[in-house]
């Protein structure tokens, strides 16, 4: 039987890092002692709101279907928190409820890119972003983000791979492997960019509540950016709600949701009730991010950071906002690829080969900081002892 070129374009790299992760799992269903440190949930619980808005609403029989844009009262909830941040004017008519923030870029991007549009990216990026450019036949631009500059795009770079293709501009602030957090001079070079060329900014905002230095600056705030950013955000990371699937955008002016309307349409068809419930609830209880999530995971950078300069031949950097660190392993001799099964297999530490997120993080490896404390101070003795037999 044949399949549609389509599924082929959507094929992720990074696959061999992946096998850690999943060997890691078939290591835990047999009983053998091992601690996954690969993939970005949290040991935090959903808030309790958003779970009685939930049992509230299947018990009221809201299981029909709802407003294809999402219901108005979340809506305004995420128009009136995108405001706060950015200071400008935002009404509901600008907002688009989706199944978390991945569902968001995904139709935002088929919106924006036809076959043989660009879009620019700095990478490390987010694993679905060249499977989500690809799909609507769009070519992915990738712009390096070294480790000597903190993985911090330089904006040159980003200019310097503008085309008369480019009509896009994606970049995820904090990123994700990274946790590099773009200041308002960046942002500003971005803009002047993407104004000079005409270009969309897509701004990926699902860490965004998870900064750790200075206050996050928020790219739809700037008159550089303001009429051409499209937000994606979600309560996935701030609110440790990753399997409720709540995520929307959020548009410079009424338009794009309009597209966004057709798109659904073909596509989910709106959003359950009881998770748009739960969604309204959990902003109304924490507008930001949940207070104990951001500062347990602000200490655990630290006390994780510290751990790894410690151990001889392994460092990092100290991420400056999301819920991750990169462990830089370059100076062992192996692959970060290498390193993750000899550490697994010796172990039972898995943690995630960055590779795959791109050329700037090769030889690193990903850990997720949404572990409890003792969990990770297992894992940071587990990769001592195997760093002190290499």
């Amino acid at each position: 039987m044949r399949y549609g070129p389509l599924v082929e374009r959507l094929a992720a790299d990074g696959s061999e890092g992946w096998a850690v992760h999943f060997r890691a799992w078939e290591r835990q269903a047999a009983g053998i002692d091992t601690l996954v440190l690969t993939v970005g949930d949290s040991d935090f619980e959903s808030p309790p709101e958003a779970v009685a808005a939930c049992k509230a609403a299947l018990d009221a029989g809201k299981t029909r279907y709802t407003a294809i844009l999402g219901d108005p009262r979340l809506r305004k909830a995420i128009a009136e928190r995108h405001a706060r941040q950015t200071g400008r004017a935002t009404s509901p008519e600008q907002v688009v409820v989706a199944a978390g923030a991945q569902n968001a870029l995904f139709s935002v991007v088929l919106s924006l890119l036809g076959p043989g549009d660009e879009a620019i990216v700095p990478e490390p990026m987010y694993l679905t972003y060249p499977g989500t450019v690809a799909t609507p036949g769009g070519v992915m631009v990738a712009v390096p983000s070294p480790a000597e500059r903190g993985f911090h795009v330089d904006p040159a770079e980003i200019e310097k791979a503008v085309t008369p293709n480019s009509r896009l501009i994606l970049i995820a602030s904090p990123n994700n492997p990274t946790g590099a957090v773009l200041g308002r001079a960046e942002w500003q070079a971005i803009g002047e960019i993407a104004r000079a060329h005409d270009l969309w900014l897509v701004s990926d905002e699902v860490y965004a509540d998870l900064v750790y230095l200075d206050d996050p600056v928020y790219p739809a705030s700037l008159p550089e950016l303001a009429e051409r950013t499209i937000v994606v955000s979600s309560l996935s990371k701030s609110h440790a709600m990753t399997g409720w699937r709540a995520g929307w955008s959020v548009s410079p002016t009424p338009e794009l949701p309009q597209h966004l309307f057709r798109l659904a349409i073909a596509n989910t068809y709106g959003s359950p009730q009881f998770v748009q419930d739960a969604a309204l609830a959990a902003l109304e209880a924490a507008p930001g991010a949940l207070p104990a999530l951001r500062e347990a995971y602000a200490k655990r950078r630290l006390a994780v950071a510290e751990a790894v300069d410690a151990i001889p031949g392994l460092s990092c950097l100290r991420p400056e906002g999301g819920m991750f660190v990169l462990v830089d392993v370059r100076r062992s001799g192996l692959s970060a690829l290498d390193f993750a099964n000899r550490l697994l297999d010796d172990t039972g530490l898995a943690l995630l080969p960055a590779d795959g997120f791109g050329a700037s993080a090769a030889g690193h490896l990903r850990l997720n900081l949404g572990t409890p404390y003792t969990m990770l101070k297992d894992a940071m003795g587990r990769l001592a002892a195997f760093a002190a037999k290499l």
